[in-house]
């Protein structure tokens, strides 16, 4: 799923030389593809823990919704974190920025799988969120600046390396986790360490920018009313997008491989949607329309887990979910390029503002979901998700006079 913009030929840590156009996205120099490996491992730890968060809570003596705060210290940290990427970026460079995040992500993530406590891994996590915060909101930058076939074929590649981690980071944690819930946490940090140790050695740092990001630049850049708009739409959607992430797993009653199993089908539908789909259909349809699409395709299926839930049908369950991915896969591209689009503001600012506001849904949905399906019923999150989707389609229509720069 991005979780950054394109960034201008000014970006903070980019040096964007106009590149060759006539090359694919594939054939790039190593450089590029050291970030690009780096970037699928940043994204696969997103859902590293997914299919191992019963064995964790087993571990840890924990319940789910304390659990499930591994992911709202992660997304918390990163939201925040988002708002000085490029007060950093733009001082200290894009190569140091992203070996900066690389270091503290290899780090925390080998802390995660020494906790003693429950408590001790969500701290863990939390400095985790901060380093890949560093890293991924500055690897498209330094991608895009490094990359040959221009600025769509980079865009096509960081959107590539997100549905390969995506997909693979539940198949690395169940394989990983099935020998011991530590392992995941140990296996990120040694694949970190050799993309720090890629990047180190193949990536030619980029001069530094002549204009330097200010700490507030991120907030006022959410003045404008069309990055508003798309940013508390993104939210919304996060939420829905998180409550499939972080609830699922406790209510699927499968194992480590069966969890995994589950949410690399649905990864890979990410993957494919994503890099595929949302192209097509903008072109065809518009962002806007495309964006309503894929959340009236999200909140139907989102009732469908819920009444499978509700009726016991683990099948129906499987099924719903692992098709979420092709709205989720939709929704993150065209947001990405949305909110790129919509503002009059330097991108990597835009991006920083937009990035700060979408994250706190993954914050706040996997507390707030499993707190309510482990107090209430299992199948209220998802109809929580749903209201969220249909709350974001709302949103679109009632402010769509602040979308005029986007076609659709």
């Amino acid at each position: 799923m991005s979780t950054t913009d394109l960034p201008p030929s000014t970006a903070p840590g980019a040096a964007v030389a106009e590149p060759e156009r006539t090359a694919g996205p594939w054939r790039q120099p190593m450089s590029v593809w050291a970030t690009a490996f780096a970037a699928v491992v940043a994204f696969m730890g997103i859902g590293l823990v997914d299919p191992i968060l019963p064995s964790i809570a087993e571990g840890l003596d924990a319940s789910p919704s304390q659990v499930s705060l591994l992911f709202t210290s992660y997304f918390l940290v990163t939201a925040v974190a988002m708002l000085v990427t490029g007060f950093i970026s733009s001082r200290i460079g894009g190569k140091a920025t992203l070996l900066l995040g690389l270091a503290l992500v290899v780090v925390f993530a080998a802390l995660s799988g020494t906790s003693g406590s429950v408590g001790e891994l969500i701290g863990f996590r939390a400095g985790w969120g901060l380093g890949n915060a560093l890293f991924v909101a500055t690897a498209l930058a330094v991608i895009v600046g490094a990359a040959v076939g221009g600025m769509e074929s980079a865009i096509v590649l960081y959107e590539a390396a997100l549905g390969v981690g995506i997909a693979s980071g539940p198949l690395v944690g169940a394989l990983l986790g099935d020998w011991h819930w530590r392992a995941p946490f140990f296996g990120t940090a040694v694949l970190m360490a050799v993309g720090f140790l890629l990047i180190s050695t193949l990536l030619k740092a980029p001069p530094k920018p002549a204009a330097k990001t200010r700490l507030s630049d991120p907030l006022r850049a959410l003045a404008h009313g069309g990055l508003s708009t798309t940013a508390v739409t993104a939210l919304f959607y996060n939420f829905a997008f998180f409550t499939v992430l972080a609830f699922t797993p406790f209510v699927l009653g499968m194992s480590p491989y069966g969890i995994g199993s589950v949410f690399f089908a649905w990864g890979v539908l990410v993957a494919v949607s994503s890099v595929f789909a949302a192209p097509r259909l903008q072109h065809r349809l518009g962002s806007v329309r495309t964006l309503h699409l894929s959340l009236g395709l999200l909140l139907v299926l989102q009732a469908a887990i819920a009444a499978s839930v509700a009726a016991s049908a683990q099948p129906g369950v499987i099924a719903a979910v692992v098709l979420t991915g092709i709205p989720i896969g939709m929704n993150n591209t065209v947001f990405t390029e949305a909110a790129m689009e919509v503002s009059d503001a330097p991108r990597p600012v835009a991006s920083a503002g937009y990035n700060f506001v979408r994250w706190m849904g993954g914050a706040l949905a996997p507390f707030i979901a499993t707190k309510l399906g482990e107090e209430l019923s299992p199948e209220l999150p998802y109809l929580l998700g749903a209201v969220c989707c249909l709350v974001g389609m709302g949103v679109l229509v009632l402010r769509r006079h602040h979308l005029g720069a986007l076609k659709g």
